[in-house]
């Protein structure tokens, strides 16, 4: 069962809402998913339920809150040029000490992961470098990753990019990470274009649930709370 809470960010005191989901069965840790630019929309919805079932506890942050609260938008162009704006004005800092905040509220009970698409998949691995607390992330494909690959990050992540994204390079953002940092895992799924995890029709359903696997064993081998 899910419900909104609300959170509040270290930056600047703001208070944004966030989607929270308690674990099935026995608790494994807490689960932080960072949202596409379309915000809490049902392929979250869909996401956050998914790692409850799994025994996470889960926190799914509105990351548009300053600009429009509860903002969620349709999958269209429309859509896309509304949460392309408004991440573009949320800055790179206030997106980081939400998930800090996210942290700061699972940290006490055990391991914290941290997973995040698109715009979400670059939110992670910049804050797998610039908050403390996590135990392990991944990164979906980030179409800002590449740009920032020399961030050093402070638990073990991986990195997915879909092989036919039209978006987001994927050889061009493996060989951007792995320039800098070569022994870390870099994935790309060459039947799958971008925004595979939400199973659309660009998304190979071998794929996303080798993704998701992989993505459940680094949480798995990696257990101790930071």
């Amino acid at each position: 069962m899910t419900r909104t809470i609300t959170l509040t960010s270290r930056i600047d005191g703001f208070e944004f809402t966030a989607l929270h989901a308690q674990p099935e069965g026995t608790r494994r840790g807490g689960v932080i998913v960072i949202q596409e630019v379309f915000g809490i929309d049902t392929a979250v919805q869909r996401d956050v339920a998914r790692w409850a079932a799994l025994g996470f506890e889960v926190i799914a942050p509105s990351m548009f809150d300053r600009q429009e609260r509860g903002f969620v938008a349709t999958h269209d162009a429309e859509g896309l040029q509304v949460g392309l704006k408004y991440a573009g004005e949320n800055g790179e800092d206030n997106p980081i000490s939400d998930v800090q905040a996210c942290i700061d509220a699972l940290k006490d009970k055990g391991p914290v992961y941290l997973v995040g698409y698109c715009y979400g998949g670059t939110i992670t691995w910049r804050a797998a470098a610039r908050t403390t607390g996590l135990t392990a992330a991944s990164s979906y494909y980030g179409a800002g990753v590449a740009a920032s690959a020399t961030l050093q990050p402070s638990c073990p992540i991986i990195c997915h990019f879909g092989g036919k994204d039209p978006y987001i390079p994927a050889t061009e953002s493996e060989a951007a990470v792995k320039a800098a940092h070569p022994d870390l895992p870099v994935y790309i799924y060459v039947n799958s274009g971008h925004g595979f995890n939400n199973e659309g029709p660009d998304a190979d359903p071998a794929d996303v649930k080798l993704a998701r696997q992989r993505t459940l064993d680094l949480f798995e081998k990696n257990v101790s709370s930071s």
